[in-house]
């Protein structure tokens, strides 16, 4: 009687690399360490500490239903679910409450994961997914902010009143009420490098942002182009357009969505070239949206509509494998 043998068929090219999955969302963690750290202290322990444990749990949970009710493998292990969780948990205003994170977490991993086959098969960033859902529903509590106060190297005050976004004040206000709110432009930049500002929990810090993308850029987790073309272009496009260069860079969630939800592997583009057009088209939307859309940051919608034309990138002059070029033919 002949063995019978499994074979997996797949579609060339057959590239595969040693790293595994965990290994990279292990850096990625490590990475997002600093800011997350951060934003426990500039917001208070108890309820930001509460809102990334829910929101971690609720991936997970959400992520082993999904694969149960489809009768998919297992992926926990890979602790993509709990990168996920974190991400949407930094991309929150700090008091948005537990079950708004549930509802979130959900989202993301139904919406923008599970349907579409799980790991490695989403067009989107599923912690966008998630956030996306949470903004159209729910407006008012997702442009909620806490203003925390910094004085001194380590003394911390919590304010009870809330703020809006330096980006908010620049866009319906002006940026010089802005500039005049915080003493000087030096002295909003450095709040905003530092992160002494009101945002998302995880976003405010642009320093500590570039440390945990330049730790991922030494790993070798992630590609310069989509980072540095991302955030040359709104720079670009923000001094052309008559904007503070500096403020835009530095405001908002520019860091964060350019080194850690840009780079997404399953909704980012493959190819060098086509990941500077993506870092490219994420700045050009990202401008538009601040300078003449209805809401003042334009980051997540960038990075959304971005991953719609990831495949259209990777077609840009693509490697043909078993086809010469021309020079190797004429020799």
């Amino acid at each position: 009687m002949d063995k019978k043998i499994d074979l997996v068929v797949t579609s060339a090219p057959h590239v595969r690399n040693k790293i595994s999955t965990s290994t990279i969302m292990r850096d990625v963690l490590i990475a997002l360490a600093p800011a997350t750290i951060w934003g426990l202290i500039s917001f208070g322990f108890q309820h930001s500490f509460g809102m990334i444990v829910v929101s971690v749990i609720s991936t997970i949970l959400a992520e082993y239903l999904g694969n149960l009710l489809f009768h998919r493998k297992s992926s926990l292990k890979d602790l993509s679910a709990g990168v996920t969780g974190l991400l949407l948990a930094l991309v929150l205003p700090p008091s948005a409450p537990y079950w708004m994170v549930i509802v979130g977490a959900f989202s993301a991993i139904f919406i923008g994961k599970i349907i579409f086959g799980g790991i490695g098969s989403n067009p989107f960033n599923p912690a966008l997914v998630g956030r996306a859902v949470l903004v159209v529903s729910w407006p008012t509590l997702m442009t909620s902010w806490m203003n925390p106060v910094l004085k001194g190297l380590g003394s911390y005050t919590y304010a009870t009143t809330t703020s809006a976004t330096p980006l908010a004040i620049a866009k319906f206000q002006s940026f010089p009420t802005l500039i005049e709110m915080y003493g000087s432009k030096f002295a909003l930049y450095k709040a905003l490098f530092i992160g002494n500002v009101p945002g998302c929990l995880g976003e405010t810090s642009a320093l500590l942002l570039l440390i945990g993308g330049l730790y991922l850029l030494v790993r070798k987790v992630i590609d310069w182009r989509v980072p540095v073309t991302y955030i040359g272009t709104v720079f670009v496009l923000s001094y052309i357009f008559r904007k503070d260069p500096i403020f835009s860079i530095l405001a908002g969630g520019l860091f964060l969505g350019a080194f850690f939800m840009a780079t997404d592997y399953s909704s980012s583009p493959i190819t060098p070239k086509g990941k500077l057009f993506y870092g490219l088209l994420l700045g050009i939307i990202t401008v538009i949206i601040r300078a003449f859309g209805a809401y003042p940051e334009g980051v997540m919608f960038s990075i959304l509509l971005g991953n719609a034309f990831v495949s259209y990138f990777d077609k840009i002059v693509p490697h043909i494998y078993g086809v010469l070029k021309k020079k190797e033919v004429k020799a």
